[in-house]
C-alpha cells in the first residue's frame, strides 16, 4: 500500500477547507508540502481527484468516490492509533452531551468515573442534540449523550432512560387553576429552547396535532436562562422535569396541570458506527449507562 495515513489526513483536510493556505496553517505545514502531498496522492491513484477552479480545489467525480471510501477508513485507523497510544485504564475519552444532560446528569457521572479511573482524562463538549450528533458524525467526539430525535444511518443509538417534559410557569395562579388542555395555553407567551434542541423538538412534535400556532415570544439556548426568564415574566415553558425539581420543591416555579399531557422522550447514548471499541471506550460506556440509569430512575 503506497498511500500513507498522512496523505489521507491532508486530502480530507483539503476537501473540508478547499484552500491550501488554510490547511497548511491548521496542520503547521508549508503550502508547498500540502500541494506536493496532493500531487503524490494523485500520482499513486493515477488520476486527478480535484478540479482547480478559481484558485480553489474542488472534488471531481473521481475525488468524490475516493473521499466516500477513504473517510471511514481514515477514521478507523485514527481510532486504532489513538487506542494503542493509551493503556486500558489510561488515556483520553472525548464526550459530548446536550445541555440538559450536561447541566443535570453529566457532572456527577464524570466525577464518579474519574474517581474510579484517575488516570483517564475526559474532555466534555456541550451543544444541543443536533450539534452533538454532528460532532459524532464528524469524529470530533467518541460518544454523545442526547435527548430527542437523532437521524443518520452512520450513528448507533442506545436508549438509556426516559425523561419527562413538563409545562412550567412562575405564575402560581395559572398553575393552581383547574386542569386545562394544551391548546388553551397556546396564546400565552412561551419561552422555548432554540432550534436543534431535543427538548424543543420533542415538545413541538408532541403538540403538533393539538396546537395550530404556539405563541413563542422568546427562544434561548440554555435551560437555566429560560428558568431565569420565567421568574421575571408571566410566561410558560416546557422543559425536563429533572431540570426544575429544586425550584418545584421550593415553590419558586410551578407545574401547570395540563390534561392528557404525557410528553416523554428517550435519553440516548450515541456513537459512530465505525467507532473503534477500545477497552477504555467500553469501560466508560458501561459506567455511564449504569450510573445514568440510576440517576433518572
Amino acid at each position: 500500500m503506497k498511500l500513507t495515513l498522512r496523505q489521507m489526513e491532508i486530502f480530507l483536510n483539503v476537501v473540508s477547507e478547499g484552500h491550501l493556505t488554510n490547511v497548511a496553517k491548521s496542520m503547521n505545514l508549508s503550502q508547498s508540502a500540502i500541494s506536493m502531498s496532493i500531487k503524490e496522492l494523485e500520482s499513486i491513484l493515477g488520476r486527478p481527484v480535484f478540479d482547480r477552479i478559481n484558485k480553489k480545489l474542488v472534488l471531481n467525480e473521481v475525488g468524490r468516490a475516493f473521499h466516500k471510501e477513504i473517510k471511514p477508513i481514515y477514521k478507523k485507523l485514527s481510532d486504532i492509533e489513538h487506542e494503542f497510544q493509551n493503556s486500558e485504564n489510561k488515556g483520553v475519552i472525548r464526550v459530548g452531551a446536550s445541555t440538559t444532560i450536561v447541566d443535570y446528569l453529566m457532572p456527577a457521572i464524570i466525577c464518579s468515573y474519574m474517581t474510579a479511573y484517575p488516570d483517564v482524562k475526559i474532555t466534555l463538549k456541550e451543544g444541543n442534540t443536533q450539534e452533538i450528533a454532528s460532532m459524532v458524525k464528524e469524529g470530533l467526539i467518541d460518544i454523545g449523550f442526547v435527548e430527542g430525535f437523532v437521524s443518520g444511518a452512520d450513528i448507533i443509538k442506545e436508549k438509556i432512560g426516559i425523561d419527562e417534559l413538563v409545562v412550567i410557569t412562575e405564575n402560581k395562579e395559572i398553575a393552581g387553576e383547574k386542569p386545562v388542555f394544551i391548546d388553551e395555553l397556546a396564546e400565552m407567551r412561551w419561552v422555548l429552547r432554540e432550534e436543534g434542541s431535543g427538548t424543543r423538538e420533542v415538545f413541538l412534535d408532541y403538540i403538533k396535532e393539538k396546537v395550530d400556532n404556539l405563541n413563542i415570544f422568546l427562544e434561548l439556548g440554555h435551560t437555566e436562562s429560560i428558568k431565569g426568564i420565567l421568574k421575571n415574566r408571566e410566561c410558560l415553558t416546557c422543559i425536563s422535569k429533572i431540570s426544575v425539581e429544586g425550584e418545584l420543591e421550593e415553590g419558586k416555579l410551578f407545574q401547570v396541570n395540563v390534561k392528557n399531557f404525557d410528553c416523554k422522550r428517550d435519553f440516548l447514548m450515541i456513537y459512530h458506527k465505525d467507532k473503534y471499541h477500545s477497552a477504555l471506550f467500553e469501560k466508560y460506556v458501561y459506567f455511564a449507562k449504569q450510573l445514568m440509569s440510576k440517576m433518572i430512575g
